[in-house]
């Protein structure tokens, strides 16, 4: 089964967003969650368990539940204001004498309601050999009966212009700040062989 974390998402009463992330277990390799988008005004994204993913493909996944229960899941991206400690005059709260730098008593900060002990990898998260980048990954490839990943997979956008890189689970050293670090260098990863779209587990028992 193909997990993307750019992928378009429906319930089961029609389109209600796109993925952004996939959470995961750094030591098992295991998604656990997908972070849903539901790209309405003001945008708010949700933590949907893995479970709730009925099929996916590199351009969609289907969920099992309503858009209504969607809007009830966890909220993942929260907005939290809180002082900013900068100097601010009751006489005009916007201006510092003599820079005129604007001044606010809040800040907003983005608060990520991460699992513990689980992290997230969202779209466009970097891919690097040992010794060097080479790219970024479009999608998982995970086990359906376990849902542990079993290949990363690069499309676009790497060193190997436009073919497939398909990059085994072992070989993945570990993630870190939206980035997965190899153990292989890039003759390494040249030499790998793709996996056919008709060998995929999503088609396989």
């Amino acid at each position: 089964m193909h997990i993307s974390p750019n992928a378009n998402v429906s319930s089961s009463d029609g389109p209600c967003g796109q993925s952004t992330r996939v959470i995961l277990k750094p030591t098992t390799h295991e998604i656990t969650h997908l972070v849903v988008s539901n790209e309405l005004f003001p945008k708010t994204e949700y933590l949907v368990s893995i479970d709730q993913v009925t099929e996916s493909t590199p351009d969609h996944i289907q969920l099992n539940c309503s858009c209504e229960e969607l809007s009830k899941m966890p909220i993942f991206d929260q907005i939290e204001f809180v002082p900013s400690g900068l100097p601010w005059s009751t006489g005009n709260p916007y201006m510092i004498w003599p820079f005129y730098t604007p001044a606010v008593p809040y800040i907003a900060l983005e608060k990520e309601h991460i699992p513990v002990d689980e992290l997230a990898l969202g779209r466009g998260a970097r891919v690097e050999a040992v010794d060097g980048h080479i790219g970024r990954v479009d999608e998982f490839v995970i086990d359906p009966s376990n849902d542990h990943i079993t290949h990363l997979v690069m499309r676009e956008g790497h060193l190997w212009g436009q073919k497939d890189v398909t990059i085994p689970v072992s070989q993945i050293d570990h993630y870190k700040d939206n980035t997965v670090y190899l153990k292989l260098n890039k003759q390494d990863i040249e030499k790998l062989p793709g996996i056919p779209v008709r060998h995929s587990l999503a088609e396989t028992d």
